[in-house]
């Protein structure tokens, strides 16, 4: 399976301003190209082809005076940028016909130079290389100082450098891992468990743990209504509004760097621990629309399943997700009568047919794990293995779903 891996990159002056070309000249070859389809669509003629674009809006440009400055920059990132519109309108027709899976995709929009996350993508043709003092060599970039937190597993076949919204640059590199290998690194185990996601503890398991919600953001909370205030009496355009933006922005990566790595930590000791896991298939959307909604974000469930998804298929473990309908809070665990829903303050209740005193969290999730018929043979090996998808393809481009970072 494909995985990425992330690194911080620390680019001196003259690489960011080299970098901010690339931005740019991509930038300005996807709108091109979003822009030649659909002045092909609006005089009702087909739309051009990959090859098409490809000589008219690099190399034809490039010999005109209004676009010369293209060559100031990788051929290679020009050509990533075509690609990107391309699977962009295939995912928008993908979508309107069904065959596409997870919520629907518009149009695709013309980026902007005030985007808050920009990107360019470099593959095996642009040359690129590690350099043996640990720097990332890119063409027309320089040797870039690279923070390596770990070690690639395999050799990488792209790198797609970003910038985000707290100005911060990362390299990423798209890994093909050996399936043996990762299940091999992994120890046996014949541990089952169910896991109940909440509000009042981020988790509680099967076994009687209890994870505490760390709720970064609404611990940061004053920091950030303090930061946003000082972004809205600022002058729209002045440079002091451009200096109050990129600190709200790097208060909000601070959250959102304590929360992945506190998924990233939970979802490794549980895939590690356990061979098989069962978890609820909690309808994430709809309950952000509800009064919870800032809570409901604050947690993230969403990702934290994802990357026990995408884990689970790594290290050979069984994931199996459990109907949301499932009456797992309204059902006895001892003796299986359903006592009838509950409001959420009721933390503790009695079953009336059998007598035994429940902890609601706690015998939900026992409620999971039997839902999900979970069972372990002798040898460990799951006899009911969950069917989990490989993660998707990086498709590199703006505004579109990107597989999550390795473990």
């Amino acid at each position: 399976m494909q995985l990425r891996y992330s690194f911080r990159l620390y680019p001196d002056n003259g690489q960011k301003t080299s970098l901010a070309k690339a931005f740019g000249c991509a930038r300005v070859v996807f709108n091109d190209a979003v822009r030649a389809r659909e002045d092909a669509r609006a005089a009702g003629q087909s739309p051009p082809t990959a090859g098409q674009l490809s000589t008219r809006l690099i190399t034809e440009a490039k010999r005109t005076p209004e676009r010369s400055w293209l060559a100031e920059v990788s051929v290679v990132v020009l050509q990533q940028s075509l690609r990107d519109a391309e699977t962009a309108y295939r995912n928008f027709f993908a979508s309107l016909k069904g065959t596409r899976k997870g919520p629907k995709v518009g149009l695709p929009r013309f980026k902007s130079r005030k985007d808050a996350r920009q990107s360019v993508r470099f593959t095996a043709n642009a040359r690129w290389n590690i350099t043996p003092g640990g720097r990332l060599n890119l063409p027309k970039v320089g040797a870039v100082k690279v923070k390596w937190s770990r070690t690639l597993p395999a050799a990488p076949t792209s790198v797609t450098v970003v910038k985000d919204p707290a100005g911060r640059y990362f390299a990423s590199f798209v890994i093909d891992t050996d399936p043996a290998a990762d299940r091999a690194r992994m120890l046996e185990t014949d541990r089952t468990i169910g896991i109940d996601l909440g509000l009042t503890h981020f988790a509680v398991l099967s076994d009687g743990t209890k994870i505490a919600s760390p709720r970064f953001l609404r611990r940061a909370e004053k920091k950030l209504k303090k930061a946003q205030r000082e972004l809205s009496r600022k002058q729209k355009g002045s440079k002091n509004r451009a200096k109050s933006r990129l600190k709200v922005a790097r208060a909000h990566a601070k959250v959102t760097d304590a929360r992945r790595e506190f998924h990233h930590r939970l979802s490794t000791k549980l895939i590690s621990e356990n061979q098989g896991i069962a978890v609820e298939d909690l309808s994430v959307k709809a309950l952000a629309s509800t009064r919870l909604a800032k809570s409901v974000h604050d947690a993230g469930w969403a990702s934290f399943l994802s990357m026990l998804q995408y884990k689970a298929e790594r290290y050979g473990r069984t994931l199996v997700r459990i109907g949301r309908f499932e009456p797992t809070s309204q059902t006895c665990s001892t003796c299986g009568a359903k006592d009838g829903p509950k409001p959420l303050n009721v933390r503790d209740w009695t079953c009336s047919a059998c007598g035994a005193t429940h902890d609601r969290d706690h015998n939900a999730a026992i409620n999971v794990k039997q839902a999900a018929g979970l069972a372990v043979s002798a040898c460990g090996a799951p006899v009911r293995p969950g069917v989990i998808p490989a993660q998707r393809e990086e498709t590199g481009s703006h505004g579109f779903p990107t597989e999550p970072r390795a473990a």
